[in-house]
């Protein structure tokens, strides 16, 4: 892929303007879909806008860096400039291309979290756990907004499963997509006597927050809606009323419940709202399936059963599998500092896709 041609750039830069203004139309307001698009376009031009100025502008000091070579009192100076700058070019180039590749607009809606404790008993559901309050942690530390749909308490206070949402802050799912998969964790667990480490696992999934323009209508004759009582550690009773609720998508066999809310009513809400994430997820695998989608991509790709990543307490270690990351800060990242993780997550998976569409 060679850099988009000048007429290509000067489109981009004249499009901009265009972008803003029709982002000031009233008309937007009362349609909630354009917006978005439209807030989505100006974003994007606003990306390449800056990395085609970047990319002018170092090539303008360049020229007149050259245009001094030849100067007996300057020269010298005008050389090292201009070595500095061509150093610097590669770079520029590189911003520019990542700026006109595609983004998935997915990046920028809720993520719905689904963490499950695995192989290993009570240490699994412990480690669980201690992965939802790392997300908890880092979700605070940034600002997100958090909120459990569902959890089933462990005896000694993990989670054999947990679902929460997070909202309300930059590209939640486009951040946090890259933890789908299996974590396993080496520990000596709180129930060991002997002071044996062992080995147990969770399965995290996150999933893009379905909205209006994805088009999921459920329609009642197409769900069994299931109230139970909520329960609590060891299964004893939360509260004396049957506000859980368990929904069924009757024509996937997809199930999603809530019970954290003492509302019938919300908690169905938030049932159905994991539900058509769970839904649209189903639908673009089908659809990737059916496309002969061969690419083996960190983006998203949510395979549950594939190991990612380990944890291993008596090192301080942890090493993420797909990058070959290393890092001795374990305690640290537990604490919810996972943006060493998260950013190098990002950009291995930016590089992938620049080297997919040079090659193309």
């Amino acid at each position: 892929m060679t850099l988009p041609s000048r007429e290509t750039l000067d489109e981009a830069l004249a499009a901009l303007p265009q972008a803003e203004a029709a982002l000031a139309d009233p008309a937007l307001a009362a349609d909630p879909q354009r917006r978005r698009e439209a807030l989505r376009r100006h974003t994007r031009l606003s990306r390449m806008a800056a990395a085609i100025r970047a990319l002018r502008a170092l090539e303008a000091e360049a020229e007149a860096a050259r245009a001094l070579l030849g100067d007996p009192e300057m020269g010298a100076l005008a050389q090292e400039e201009v070595a500095r700058l061509e150093a610097a070019r590669p770079a520029a180039e590189e911003r520019l291309l990542r700026a006109f590749l595609p983004e998935d607009p997915l990046d920028e809606r809720d993520a719905m979290v689904e963490i499950r404790a695995g192989a290993g008993g009570e240490e699994a559901a412990l480690f669980a756990g201690d992965l939802f309050r790392m997300y908890a942690r880092w979700c605070e530390a940034h600002g997100y907004a958090m909120g459990v749909v569902d959890a089933s308490p462990s005896e000694l206070g993990g989670y054999k499963e947990v679902v929460f949402s997070v909202g309300r802050g930059p590209r939640p799912y486009g951040r946090l997509r890259f933890e789908s998969g299996g974590h396993r964790v080496q520990r000596i667990p709180v129930t060991e006597a002997q002071g044996r480490i062992h080995t147990s696992a969770a399965t995290v999934v996150v999933l893009p927050a379905a909205d209006a323009e994805d088009d999921l209508p459920l329609p009642e004759s197409d769900l069994r809606v299931d109230i139970f009582c909520a329960g609590g550690h060891g299964g004893q009773g939360v509260n004396t009323t049957y506000s859980a609720v368990r929904v069924t998508h009757l024509p996937t066999g997809l199930v999603a419940q809530c019970q954290d809310e003492r509302s019938q009513h919300r908690n169905k809400e938030k049932a159905l709202a994991v539900l058509r994430a769970r839904i649209l997820d189903a639908r673009r695998r089908e659809a990737e399936a059916a496309a002969g989608a061969t690419r083996l991509s960190l983006r998203g790709s949510g395979d549950r059963s594939q190991r990612i990543r380990t944890y291993n307490f008596p090192q301080n270690r942890l090493t993420d599998h797909r990058i070959g990351l290393t890092l001795h800060s374990l305690d640290r990242v537990m604490e919810g500092e996972l943006d060493p993780v998260l950013d190098r997550l990002e950009a291995a998976d930016l590089a992938e896709r620049l080297g997919a569409a040079i090659g193309d």
